[in-house]
């Protein structure tokens, strides 16, 4: 007897749409079926598939693009996981950084070539979340968002995998505790500025504007965090 879609549970739904993806041998690059479609080969709500989808998407097995559908951009076997955890207690919190100075620079610089009118649009709004978030934890999640809409904008599936694992084993590796002294960040937050800067250079199509402005901000970052790195 089928299972109701109201009732499924969120990490059963993950299970399901896993073993849904290993049964296609779906392969990166591949693009999954509609949601609509996906809700009857699954037998789920819409609102759990998407719960579903936002949990393989935040891990980077799966990416999305308004407009084109979304497609596969790395395993979605349970096996993943081990690997980060792997690849994090071999990195440390300075050479995490030293990677991403090497990588999102780069994924910038192809945002300012290829981004649409609908991927700047993102990339600012996620500029206005973070800049109005009113906790340390959710401006955290808005910029995660930043920067991933940022490597979403250079519409190359290569690049967008790539950020996704770096991210990925970025949120593994084990952070020192960074104390706050404010509940929110403070409205001259550097970030902010540096934020707005990005995203002004993707906007003007200038890649090694974007490329510069994507390299000063986690240099900034890394130096408040660890000094010069």
């Amino acid at each position: 007897m089928l299972t109701s879609p109201d009732i499924l549970t969120r990490s059963d739904a993950i299970a399901a749409l896993r073993d849904f993806i290993e049964a296609g041998r779906y392969a990166p690059g591949d693009r999954l079926p509609p949601e609509r479609e996906l809700m009857g080969s699954l037998n789920m709500s819409r609102t759990i598939l998407r719960k579903a989808l936002d949990a393989l998407e935040r891990e980077g097995a799966i990416w999305r693009h308004v407009g084109k559908g979304t497609f596969i951009s790395g395993s979605v076997s349970a096996a993943q996981p081990s690997l980060v955890a792997d690849i994090s207690q071999q990195l440390t919190p300075v050479k995490m950084m030293r990677a991403r100075l090497s990588i999102e620079p780069a994924i910038a610089r192809e945002a300012a070539v290829n981004a649409s009118p609908g991927a700047i649009q993102r990339i600012r709004d996620a500029v206005e979340r973070a800049m109005e978030a009113p906790t340390w934890e959710e401006y955290e999640r808005q910029d995660d968002c930043l920067h991933r809409a940022i490597a979403e904008a250079s519409d190359n599936i290569m690049l967008l995998s790539v950020f996704d694992h770096l991210n990925q084993v970025r949120r593994a590796v084990a952070w020192k505790t960074v104390i706050r002294g404010t509940d929110r960040p403070p409205r001259d937050h550097t970030s902010f500025a540096e934020h707005r800067e990005i995203a002004a250079a993707i906007a003007d199509c200038d890649p090694a504007g974007a490329q510069t402005a994507m390299r000063r901000h986690i240099g900034s970052v890394s130096a408040r965090l660890f000094g010069d790195v």
